[in-house]
């Protein structure tokens, strides 16, 4: 068993239930609410749905590779690869907005980070 990819699996893994519940409360729900134009509101809608795939996914993967007998490095590191380019993304965008506190409004990053970083010390 590789602990490095267990953890990163479990992190990933809360990530993805704490995208799906929290953020559709406070994201998903006041955008389907609001006056956007209907073709970027729906395009907006089906991305949220495709990132939750995605960390659904990405954290099944982790938590099966963590128990592997040899885990295949090269999706470890696109996985880790898409965490760390995720968290980036937040961090440069948060960091944009002239907002007091920015690390704290789309804390995001926060959840991505650990897994990126855990799942490449994984490779090793």
């Amino acid at each position: 068993m590789n602990g490095w990819l267990l953890t990163a699996g479990s992190v990933a893994a809360a990530t993805t239930l704490i995208h799906a519940t929290a953020g559709g409360r406070s994201i998903v729900r006041p955008l389907l609410g609001s006056e956007v134009a209907a073709e970027p509101k729906r395009t907006l809608h089906v991305v949220w749905h495709m990132v939750t795939v995605d960390l659904l996914l990405s954290s099944i993967v982790l938590l099966v590779l963590a128990f592997a007998t040899a885990p295949s490095t090269v999706l470890v590191l696109f996985i880790a690869a898409q965490y760390l380019a995720y968290a980036v993304v937040f961090l440069i965008v948060t960091l944009a907005a002239d907002w007091p506190r920015p690390l704290f409004q789309l804390p995001q990053w926060m959840l991505l980070l650990p897994v990126g970083v855990l799942a490449l010390i994984g490779t090793r």
